[in-house]
């Protein structure tokens, strides 16, 4: 009889494989909040391409659903960031919260071109293909000293997997996302551009010839009327300019792409586009301390009696958490007693205290040996995946960085946009 099959792609177990000490992908979900419209959902979509392959690309969110509902499944997941849309009276807005105790950056969407139209623009647009399956490189521009532009450069940079200029593969360098801080409007420009490399040196009849397997020679009468066409510079052979060509320093993809060939490096925007401007950031999960605010500037008395309501509120939620423990405890000892009562008005004698939690002690015990015996001692991860540390790196923040607090209230009731839902029947893939 031969021997059963083990299959060990999709029944790996979690951790099976990995190094321990090798730093944790970041993961994201990129969802929407409460009705948006088909345009913002095209938005999500087109985030959720250039976050793959580290992201939820089919996450599909309901009316029914919480935020809480995610940070529950967030953590077996290993997710890290939440991007959340949504669209109000005011315009589209976008917030990135850091699981589970933030912060939140929430940003308002003054323009955004999808992938879709991006495409629709361009003479050759770039057919999707492998770069999908690597993620790409961030590149952050002029991003100033001040606090809240540390905090969002921060913030952006633990949404992608860190890099290793001394240990990547040249050909991983696929996709790239640039974004770019204009001081003078305060806006963040966001780009999605497809890294490809060109010969250069030659016309693009030739580029033609070396870069395909054969060149469409419908309408020559000859070869070399197809390579002799090119007696003028085209606009891609002016911008093959010497500030645009580099030496290979690996193998890359592509056709006679081999190490120390000169190459010009060309740029395809992929989509989406957007132009955002940092409104506000929160010290919690879309909830917590307001640290910085681009409309509302409060006086140091204001931010003093901001945070005195605030401990109070926290107190009057331990308060009611902890009547409501006794309430349940009161329960319990009233279902007890009915008990008690019913079994002595049916015939039972009465059971003494003592002996009846000697006899649930024993029970227990009882109980409990009998599963070490079964092989029911193996040990349950109750928490909810996340260590007590997180790994981002806030310490050059000074008073921006964000205080955590141990309130897991989720969602505050106060806030404008507020998130409308996200069901225990999620479909995360």
């Amino acid at each position: 009889m031969g021997k059963a099959r083990k299959k060990s792609r999709t029944h790996k177990k979690p951790g099976e494989g990995e190094n321990p000490n090798a730093p944790k992908t970041p993961k994201t979900f990129v969802m929407r909040s409460g009705e948006v419209g088909h345009s913002v959902m095209g938005l999500v979509s087109d985030i959720r391409r250039v976050m793959e392959p580290n992201t939820a690309t089919k996450l599909r969110e309901r009316n029914t659903n919480r935020l809480r509902d995610f940070v529950a499944v967030a953590g077996p997941l290993g997710v890290t960031h939440f991007v959340i849309l949504s669209r109000t009276d005011h315009g589209t807005n976008l917030r990135i919260a850091r699981v589970p105790r933030g912060p939140t950056l929430s940003f308002q969407v003054k323009t955004y071109s999808l992938a879709k139209d991006i495409a629709a623009m361009q003479k050759s647009p770039k057919s999707p293909g492998s770069e999908f399956n690597l993620a790409p490189l961030l590149v952050l521009n002029n991003f100033g000293d001040s606090k809240e532009l540390k905090l969002v450069s921060t913030v952006f940079q633990n949404m992608f997997p860190p890099i290793n200029i001394q240990s990547m593969h040249l050909a991983d360098a696929r996709r790239v996302v640039l974004l770019n801080y204009n001081s003078e409007t305060k806006h963040i420009d966001f780009r999605h551009y497809n890294v490809s490399v060109k010969p250069v040196g030659v016309s693009k009849s030739i580029k033609r010839v070396i870069t395909t397997e054969v060149p469409d020679l419908q309408g020559f009468s000859d070869i070399s009327e197809y390579v002799l066409r090119g007696a003028y510079a085209s606009e891609s052979d002016i911008e093959d300019g010497p500030e645009s060509t580099v030496t290979l320093g690996q193998d890359y993809i592509g056709r006679n792409n081999r190490k120390q060939d000169q190459r010009a490096i060309k740029l395809v925007e992929l989509g989406p586009r957007m132009e955002l401007r940092l409104v506000k950031i929160q010290a919690g999960l879309c909830d917590g301390e307001v640290l910085y605010h681009d409309y509302i500037k409060r006086t140091p008395e204001e931010i003093k009696a901001q945070k005195v309501a605030r401990e109070k509120k926290m107190q009057e939620k331990a308060a009611r958490r902890k009547a409501q423990e006794v309430n349940v405890a009161k329960k319990k000892a009233e279902q007890e007693a009915a008990k008690e009562a019913h079994r002595i008005a049916t015939g039972g004698a009465p059971r003494k205290a003592k002996d009846g939690d000697e006899d649930d002690s024993d029970n227990d015990n009882q109980d409990s040996s009998a599963k070490r015996k079964r092989g029911d001692d193996d040990d349950e991860d109750n928490e909810d995946g996340y260590g007590d540390e997180s790994e981002d790196n806030y310490s050059d923040m000074g008073d921006m960085a964000p205080q955590f607090s141990d309130d897991e209230e989720a969602f505050s009731g106060e806030d404008h946009d507020q998130m409308e839902g996200l069901s225990d029947e999620d479909d995360l893939e």
